[in-house]
């Protein structure tokens, strides 16, 4: 499992699992024919299980259309792509701020991939948010200039030969790609956290309903698709949105993440803890409940059902 320390990472992503990656990828089962993410946004866990050979062959989907745009480029066009990426990176020296303004509002205007990947090297927290109009308007992280030129292009060219000939790239709500899947796939599943897609100012292009959420999961269920999910979880006495139905019957752990930013910058030593469910059908594939270990976590991983 140490050769995930190795795996691409195109472009930073707010609550990206690019930390998480080694425990969900260790859950997946040996025979995995098809990986698909109906949420990929980075696709940390993609590229891992791609690094890692853990699937023949995989799907990505997102209803944001410029991450699947940038997605596209990154595997079909991974030279071209760091190409312009160095242009905009070496042209902001000197008037980073200033340069920031008129790279977003090119990409407002143009929706180019290379605009975009800009923007999320450098914008703050590697967050994506828009205003009413829906335009880009997060602000830059004035302490950063942006993954350097020659490490983004190592990590678009590797992820574009990881996944190249061996994927398909879809921009579909994530309820029509599940209702395409078979008992051979195995789908991971990472939707908006629900503490902040049922917000009036929604963070993502797109919320992702609770309740039309578990129904979907209760369809894959009686299909006998097997899944794994990320979805809800807690940062020291705040919780984000509800546990998955008891109903579905699901095997939940907590994992934890780390710190939170958040709260270590208000002067709160807090943790953040992700929830991640396998579905019955994931666990018979499997033949047994996985050993999900974290070395620097000292809580009981397994929450039952």
């Amino acid at each position: 499992m140490s050769r995930v320390q190795g795996v691409p990472h195109p472009f930073p992503y707010q609550v990206s699992k690019r930390q998480l990656a080694r425990e969900i990828v260790s859950c997946l089962p040996a025979n995995t024919k098809r990986l698909l993410e109906p949420f990929v946004a980075s696709g940390a866990v993609t590229l891992a299980a791609a690094w890692l050979r853990k699937a023949e062959c995989y799907l990505l989907n997102d209803a944001h259309r410029s991450v699947v745009q940038l997605w596209r480029a990154i595997i079909n066009d991974p030279r071209g792509l760091a190409q312009s990426y160095e242009q905009l990176w070496s042209a902001q020296h000197g008037r980073e701020r200033i340069y920031y303004d008129e790279v977003r509002e090119s990409f407002n205007r143009t929706d180019e991939p290379h605009y975009f990947l800009y923007l999320l090297a450098r914008c703050v927290k590697a967050a994506i948010r828009y205003n009413r109009d829906g335009e880009f308007n997060n602000s830059p992280d004035n302490r950063r200039r942006g993954m350097r030129p020659d490490t983004m292009r190592l990590n678009l060219e590797l992820a574009s030969e990881l996944l190249k000939g061996k994927v398909e790239v879809l921009c579909e709500d994530y309820r029509t790609v599940l209702r395409s899947l078979t008992s051979d796939d195995v789908v991971y599943m990472d939707p908006p956290y629900q503490g902040v897609c049922d917000k009036h100012n929604h963070r993502y292009v797109r919320g992702v309903d609770f309740h039309e959420f578990a129904a979907s999961l209760a369809m894959l269920d009686e299909a006998r698709v097997p899944f794994i999910v990320s979805y809800d979880g807690r940062t020291g006495d705040k919780t984000h949105g509800h546990l998955l139905p008891k109903s579905l019957k699901l095997c939940r752990f907590e994992i934890k993440v780390g710190r939170s930013t958040q709260a270590t910058l208000l002067g709160r030593n807090e943790v953040t803890i992700e929830s991640l469910y396998l579905s019955q059908a994931l666990l018979h594939r499997l033949g047994k409940t996985p050993n999900i270990v974290r070395k620097d976590s000292d809580l009981p991983l397994f929450a039952g059902t």
